[in-house]
């Protein structure tokens, strides 16, 4: 059976500097109409340092939409046509003040496809070198180094809400204990 969506009209109800939102008139598999609600979204990226310690470098930031700081691993969205992975290398430099001398892309993320088109690149990072922290101006973080194992836990006891970096962590750890990340 093919399983396809097909867009009528796309109709724009609100143009912001980070997401666009619309309200969509398509037509079902079987031919029936129905309307779709569609955040747009740039995308982004989320990089998993891990040190030679066997710590990963986390973010803690205020995030306004939860109203409480919340523990992220190194973030940020992406401007229009950028390539991921160089936004990658440059968040984690800005946010953390790090670069590293290893990447791995680990995919791509989906956070919420029920109305939202933001995809988020995943990508581990290793052989790290400690650089200057370069926040953007509205951006007020605290940086803190957290062992693989304890973030593991601190995933699997509900104390890591954000879903990019659950999966993140529980990606690195199991690549990590497959010889697959240095």
């Amino acid at each position: 059976m093919e399983i396809f969506e097909k867009t009528v009209e796309k109709n724009y109800v609100y143009n912001g500097k980070i997401i666009n939102v619309r309200r969509d008139k398509a037509e079902l598999h079987n031919g029936k109409p129905c309307t779709r609600e569609v955040v747009e979204h740039n995308g982004g990226v989320c990089v998993a340092a891990l040190t030679d310690e066997n710590e990963l470098i986390f973010v803690r930031q205020f995030r306004y939409p939860y109203m409480e700081v919340v523990l992220e691993l190194p973030a940020g969205k992406l401007e229009l046509g950028e390539d991921p992975f160089e936004a990658g290398k440059r968040e984690l430099e800005e946010e953390t003040g790090t670069v590293a001398g290893k990447y791995y892309d680990l995919g791509k993320f989906y956070p919420t496809p029920g109305y939202c088109g933001e995809i988020i690149h995943l990508y581990a990072a290793s052989q790290l070198k400690s650089t200057a922290m370069n926040p953007d101006e509205d951006e007020f973080l605290e940086v803190e180094k957290i062992s693989l194992d304890k973030a593991v836990d601190m995933v699997l006891g509900g104390e890591i809400p954000d879903g990019k970096t659950q999966t993140l962590i529980m990606r690195v750890a199991e690549m990590k204990r497959r010889g697959m990340i240095e």
